[in-house]
């Protein structure tokens, strides 16, 4: 093994990777693991080993790169584990030091690697798998995370923080039946684990039962009253079950018990969102710049060649570049604000807009006197960067600005959200062309679906009803479904076709994921849209499509409305009770079959 390959080689789960369409600042329910690499345990067990080498020299120096760790002196540490690994570099135990060096710095792919190299090398696999996982989990890297913590669990089948970590990561695997079966036995042999009872709620939150996820986090925080994820959690599951001053509480006492940087940043972010489901919609835009935060791992570094806009700067005659930010969704609700800017800017000025590249062509014709061009946003090295790198020409920019950004100046209360039918435009060719299309399908009101996102994990996968309660909708009498819904659902159209005697039409020479400016003309040739968020319902929303939208008790979008004011057209409906959809689904099924029988639409 070469020690320059194993820092420098591209590592088949660590490639700088391209970021499609990805939230990029999803903060929920977060699982807590356990255990620190260089906690003052971990140090002494290194310290063991490094003291039983036989080379002295190679013991006197990862003694020191040990206490430097200690000392929190990671350069240092790095400097000397290195210096080992010059003359060996088959030194498992200096793998292991400068793995956690570099962990510590921020340096989590070089990390990475050479945590790998480490469990190559050393006979004692446990530690090292376990310290792995953690890093894996905090890349957001799930699968693999279960992977190195399931080796821990099997070198130490009694301990447990391999238990709990490793049901952390099969709750975020949407393995939630295996994770209860880890931590049930554990929880029986201690009951007095806060963090067991908290991971339990968190898979009770993932499986959408928030009350009985109540129950688990109270046990949590009875046995730890300072324990703030515990209170961070529980907010959460208030807010599933529509109790929003509730989580509100509870998200400032996490605030207050908050263990790290990086978990204060991620309920400051929470406690945004949270403002806006009350209605406090100028508090909560000021506090959601806390998206950026630097404390934030998965926030997104921009990096753009120009000033940046800050609130106090008139828009009035400027050259600005708009960049769209978090996930697609978002890029295309946020752009609600894009007549105003245009407005603010006045002919004097020039807009320039960076959006993800499958939304040119429809923000081309929407805002014709705008550059639009494509942003590029890439994985890389645990971190997310987001840059414009097509802009034709950075001497033509006076300011840039994330498009959330001028929502405080824009968007500072319900009453300044425009009642505009639209605000992009899709194709009126290939409006035509749909309405042609569908006119080959069976007769009836043609009504598109959409069921779930393209990003299912355990901590957005309970905010979707399980297809099969789907049923009273599709036997509606009399109403044509038409397929909508992007990525693989081959399963559920076979469910509905053999189990429902529902056949859900297929439109043709379309990919769904992919052709978005003719998914936005598609939307707009349907009668009705009826879904959950996700990129297909913001883009009907945004083109003035009829579109029902189905969500939880608590979402942020609605800004403590019964209505999306991003779009003013939309009906909403929501479930006080994620575990349940049973209800919100009978009541759209009641409001479409008294929409298409012979009564005024709704």
């Amino acid at each position: 093994m070469s020690r320059k390959r194993a820092l420098e080689g591209s590592g088949s789960s660590l490639a700088q990777q391209e970021v499609t369409a990805a939230a990029i600042v999803q903060r929920g329910i977060a699982g807590t693991t356990m255990g620190d690499s260089a906690s003052a345990e971990a140090l002494a067990r290194l310290d063991r080993a490094a003291k039983e080498l036989k080379n002295r020299e190679t013991a006197r120096l990862l003694g020191e790169a040990i206490a430097a760790i200690h000392a929190r002196d990671f350069q240092k540490a790095d400097t000397l584990a290195l210096a080992v690994l010059e003359k060996d570099e088959r030194q498992g135990v200096a793998w292991h030091v400068l793995a956690i060096a570099r962990e510590k710095n921020g340096d989590f792919v070089s990390s990475m690697r050479a945590y790998e190299a480490a469990l190559q090398l050393l006979p004692d696999h446990g530690p090292v798998a376990g310290d792995l996982g953690r890093l894996a989990y905090r890349m957001d890297m799930p699968e693999l995370a279960a992977k190195f913590f399931a080796h821990y669990r099997l070198a130490r089948p009694d301990c447990v923080e391999a238990t709990n970590n490793l049901a952390c990561a099969l709750r975020d695997l949407n393995q939630c039946a295996e994770a209860i079966d880890i931590l049930r036995p554990a929880i029986m042999a201690d009951q007095g684990q806060p963090i067991l009872w908290n991971t339990l709620g968190t898979v009770m939150c993932s499986l959408g039962d928030g009350q009985q996820a109540l129950t688990f986090f109270d046990e949590a925080l009875r046995l730890a009253p300072s324990f703030g994820k515990g209170y961070h959690n529980r907010s959460y599951a208030r807010l599933d079950l529509g109790d929003v001053p509730g989580a509100l509480a509870d998200c400032e006492a996490a605030i207050a018990h908050a263990e790290s940087v990086e978990d204060l940043a991620m309920m400051q972010f929470a406690r945004s969102t949270i403002l806006l489901c009350l209605g406090r919609v100028s508090e909560g835009w000021a506090a959601y710049e806390s998206r950026f935060s630097h404390d934030l791992s998965d926030a997104p570094r921009f990096l753009i060649d120009a000033p940046r806009w800050s609130a106090d700067q008139s828009l009035t005659g400027k050259r600005m570049l708009i960049c769209a930010e978090q996930g697609l969704g978002d890029e295309v609700m946020f752009a609600n604000l894009l007549p105003d800017i245009i407005e603010a800017i006045g002919p004097e000025g020039s807009l320039s807009i960076a959006v993800e590249h499958r939304l040119i062509p429809l923000f081309q014709r929407s805002f014709p006197d705008a550059e639009v061009t494509a942003h590029r946003t890439v994985a890389f090295e645990g971190r997310v960067r987001r840059t414009a790198p097509k802009v034709s020409d950075w001497s033509k920019i006076d300011l840039w600005a994330p498009i959330g950004s001028l929502l405080p100046v824009l968007r500072p209360s319900i009453e300044s959200f425009p009642k505009r039918p639209s605000f992009l435009k899709a194709d009126p060719a290939r409006i035509a062309h749909w309405q042609q299309q569908l006119e080959a399908a069976p007769q009836g009101p043609k009504v598109g679906l959409l069921w779930k996102s393209l990003k299912l994990n355990g901590e957005r996968a309970r905010q979707f009803s399980p297809f099969d309660l789907w049923h009273p909708v599709l036997q509606t009498p009399g109403v044509t479904f038409v397929n909508l819904q992007y990525g693989d659902c081959e399963e559920e159209i076979a469910y509905a076709r053999d189990e429902l005697g529902v056949e859900i039409w297929q439109p043709e020479g379309i990919d769904l994921k992919k052709d978005l400016d003719d998914v936005a003309a598609l939307c707009c040739a349907m009668d009705l849209i009826i879904g959950f968020s996700n990129a297909t319902i913001n883009l009907a929303g945004a083109c003035g499509a009829k579109v029902w939208q189905i969500s939880g008790a608590a979402s942020w979008t609605r800004l403590g409305t019964d209505s999306l004011p991003w779009y003013p057209q939309i009906r909403c409906f929501s479930s006080s009770d994620y575990y349940d959809w049973s209800p919100t689904m009978n009541e759209v099924a009641q409001a479409l079959a008294d929409t298409y029988s012979g009564q005024a639409p709704n």
